[in-house]
């Protein structure tokens, strides 16, 4: 379907890409991973034709049509609804539509052979593309990834660029293009819409290519991993999961390849300088230096894993209690988030706070750190020092700062060494320290604002989207600092990866009421899976036991409101009768009134038409009245026979 061959493309003198080759093919479920600055996202824009290659071809087959959600698509703005521009997708659906609107219009005054004809076809190229449903699909994928439905008729421009970023993803989805390509589509997802999303990859009909630093998702929904690793593509034949174990035996051979070869490269060299100054041995110096000369040299592996070693210091404990919340109510106007509930933070408490957005869990957060009005009571604990990460801390970097200088100026009395110890940590290295905030990624950003949080000595941390705009090397440093983190910290987090790596408590937000499990994320699922398959096995009982009562109440019915049953029944099923002949009879008159507005000569007289039209529309309307009639009439002898038993 699509066939990348010897693509080199080059950023000044650096060869971001050098004679790497791909074939993608339809239905293909593909992850493409690597570390932050690889070229993953590039590569998506030389597919997609955004950026021409250096050298090498990029061939698509004629018939392969691409779908490219990225993160430039934040800034699209427009008056129209979300559902509209959703529906977009549809874009040759809607054309269909307008026409047909058009020639009805002309139908008001033309009802020439001509105009039927073309009315005719346009109504089944409309319903063979399914015209009927497109509302209905729109609507569904929207609600989805999470929009309420009162939410769909209100304008683009005036949701979030996160929202407005998953709208976009909804007219990809629909839209259905033969190679959908996507580009770190769960930054802006909570964790039910990346599970409903998850589910709709798994079933699409075409091929998939997704950039994700959310191992897990990758893992339920792709089939092949690409790495993009030193300018060249490689192809492991599994999800993530099997990826990492497939590239962990890869490394362990070149490894023993290299030090293999190495050896073999040292005894040669030995050779060469023992006996470079004998005539008798210099056939086979030189021998052995052409040798040399033209080894295929095997790399030697670089372990993209580090492993962090962090040093929390406190200069004090905080006390056993760390926040205690009692009888908490906050509402928005109509919007209640909690109602009279209370919780306590514990010292040493890993709290995980998930669920869907709009539950309030950023909220939530805020009343746990005290900047949050609320009615009831918050009490903070004994010695507790707060650090608060949240998407904002980004803007609030000095940006003409260096890395080292902002790192200093978070009072943590830390030397040079240490800092740049903990910025190794964050995958800034050697010169990097020196680089203006002004100059990083949003990613980079990320990393310096979590470094700073981590090393403020704060004994307690309240961390919203930890995770957001990191790579999966970065998100498991944060997992390491967090597990090696003595202190307490609460965490709003959609990544299941890293909730897996760090809690040890769920809290969720339920019935206005914040609940807690007392757990692991893999045990609160588990737990979650069973409360679920209780409720509905109550469900089948409760209503086995209403059927059971309801039923000897039947029998209870005396003879003499048996026999008032019995006659009612009998009068009802008259009247059944005689409406259904009635309706036979409307049939019939219909089925004339179409036979007559068929007939070539009606559409030469204009007034005998529209009379025709005025008795036809009075049928439809006696016929619609007849049915609804109908439907009542059969519920109500259906009552009636389940009273009798």
């Amino acid at each position: 379907m699509l066939s990348i061959n010897n693509l080199s493309y080059f950023i000044g003198g650096r060869a971001l890409y050098e004679n790497a080759s791909l074939h993608i093919k339809p239905k293909d479920k593909i992850g493409l991973v690597g570390l932050n600055g690889t070229g993953k996202s590039t590569l998506l824009k030389l597919i997609n034709g955004d950026y021409q290659p250096s050298s090498g071809e990029i061939q698509k087959a004629k018939d392969c049509t691409i779908g490219f959600l990225n993160q430039d698509l934040l800034s699209y703005q427009s008056e129209d609804s979300i559902l509209d521009v959703a529906l977009e997708a549809f874009q040759e659906t809607l054309r269909l539509q307008e026409e047909i609107d058009k020639v009805l219009k002309q139908m008001e005054t033309d009802y020439s052979d001509q105009i039927i004809d073309k009315l005719a076809k346009l109504q089944d190229q409309f319903e063979a593309n399914e015209g009927y449903t497109i509302k209905a699909k729109a609507e569904e994928v929207l609600e989805g990834i999470g929009f309420q439905t009162a939410d769909l008729q209100r304008p683009l421009k005036t949701f979030s660029g996160g929202w407005r970023m998953r709208v976009m993803l909804a007219k990809l989805l629909l839209e259905k293009p033969s190679l959908l390509m996507l580009d770190e589509p769960t930054n802006h997802l909570d964790l039910p819409s990346i599970q409903w999303v998850e589910n709709y990859l798994k079933t699409y009909e075409g091929a998939v290519v997704v950039v994700s630093h959310d191992q897990e998702f990758l893992d339920n929904c792709i089939e092949k991993t690409v790495e993009v690793s030193h300018g060249n593509l490689t192809l492991y034949a599994g999800n993530y999961t099997f990826y990492k174990e497939e590239k962990k035996e890869r490394m362990e051979i070149q490894q023993n390849a290299y030090e293999n070869q190495q050896q073999m490269i040292k005894q040669t060299e030995r050779f060469i300088e023992r006996f470079r100054a004998k005539a008798t041995k210099s056939n086979q110096v030189q021998s052995r230096v052409k040798a040399l000369e033209r080894l295929d040299r095997v790399n030697e592996v670089i372990d993209d894993n580090i492993a962090v070693n962090f040093k929390f210091k406190f200069s004090q404990q905080s006390g056993r209690d760390v926040v205690t919340l009692e009888n908490v109510s906050k509402a928005y106007g109509d919007l209640v988030i909690l109602r009279n509930s209370s919780a306590r933070i514990e010292r040493g408490d890993k709290i995980a706070l998930i669920g869907a957005n709009g539950k309030g869990k950023s909220t939530l957060l805020r009343i746990v750190d005290g900047t949050e009005k609320i009615e009831g009571k918050r009490e903070e604990g004994y010695n507790v020092i707060k650090s608060f990460y949240a998407q904002h801390q980004l803007e609030a970097l000095n940006v003409n700062n260096e890395i080292l200088q902002e790192m200093n100026q978070a009072g943590s009395a830390k030397t040079e060494q240490e800092l740049r110890n903990v910025l190794g940590c964050f995958l800034f290295t050697n010169e990097d320290v020196f680089k203006k905030i002004k100059v990083l990624s949003g990613g980079e950003k990320s990393r310096v604002a979590l470094a700073k949080t981590l090393i403020s000595e704060a004994n307690f941390l309240l961390l919203d989207e930890p995770t957001n705009h990191l790579d999966m090397q970065s998100v498991n440093i944060l997992i390491q600092a967090l597990e090696q983190y003595e202190g307490t910290f609460i965490t709003v987090s959609h990544d299941r990866h890293f909730i897996r790596g760090v809690a040890n408590k769920i809290w969720y937000i339920e019935d206005q009421e914040i609940k807690e499990y007392l757990g692991t994320y893999e045990e609160y699922l588990n737990w979650s899976a069973k409360q679920e398959a209780e409720k509905a096995q109550y469900a089948s009982i409760a209503k086995e036991v209403i059927l059971k009562e309801v039923t000897p109440k039947r029998k209870e019915v005396d003879q003499n409101e048996a026999n008032l049953l019995k006659k009612e029944l009998k009068k009802k099923q008259k009247d059944l009768e005689k409406l259904e002949y009635e309706m036979m009879d409307i049939e019939e008159q219909k089925g004339s009134l179409e036979e007559k507005m068929a007939d070539p000569d009606v559409f030469s007289d204009s007034q005998e038409l529209d009379k025709l039209n005025r008795q036809y529309q009075k049928v439809i309307d006696k016929e619609a009245e007849l049915t609804e009639i109908w439907e009542a009439l059969v519920e109500e002898i259906e009552n009636i026979e389940i009273e009798i038993g």
